[in-house]
């Protein structure tokens, strides 16, 4: 099988899964740090998050953010600390998709904290000079 990133081999019963049409993308999801999703190395990681200062506010040196997906797409990292969430997007999301982040963040599950999730989600974009 070729891939972006150069030939790729899979088990010939996974085939028709990969060859399937896809079903549409949730409207949001805040994938944890480390999550599957972007546990990538190297050249992979280009494949997820094309944008050079985008892939350094994911996969940073020190402790990983979790990564912010609106409608399938990787488009922000976010952080929890307590009941606070705040979430950093890398361009302007709408309305409906405000509303769909914010109802993601608001179903997490917090263990030992017993008031409503605070969701901050940034006004201000990070700059990567690519947009």
């Amino acid at each position: 099988m070729r891939a972006p990133i150069g030939d790729a081999w899979i088990l010939s019963q996974d085939e028709p899964l990969l060859r399937a049409a896809s079903g549409p993308a949730a409207p949001a999801r805040l994938l944890p740090s480390g999550d599957t999703w972007f546990l990538l190395q190297g050249a992979d990681r280009e494949l997820l998050v094309p944008s050079e200062g985008q892939r350094r506010a994911l996969w940073t040196s020190r402790v990983w953010p979790g990564a912010l997906l609106v409608e399938g797409e990787t488009v922000g990292t976010w952080r929890r600390a307590e009941h606070v969430l705040t979430i950093q997007p890398w361009r302007r999301l709408s309305r409906a998709q405000r509303d769909a982040v914010e109802a993601e963040a608001g179903s997490l599950p917090l263990p030992g904290i017993n008031r409503p999730m605070d969701i901050r989600i940034a006004n201000s974009f990070l700059d990567f000079g690519e947009f």
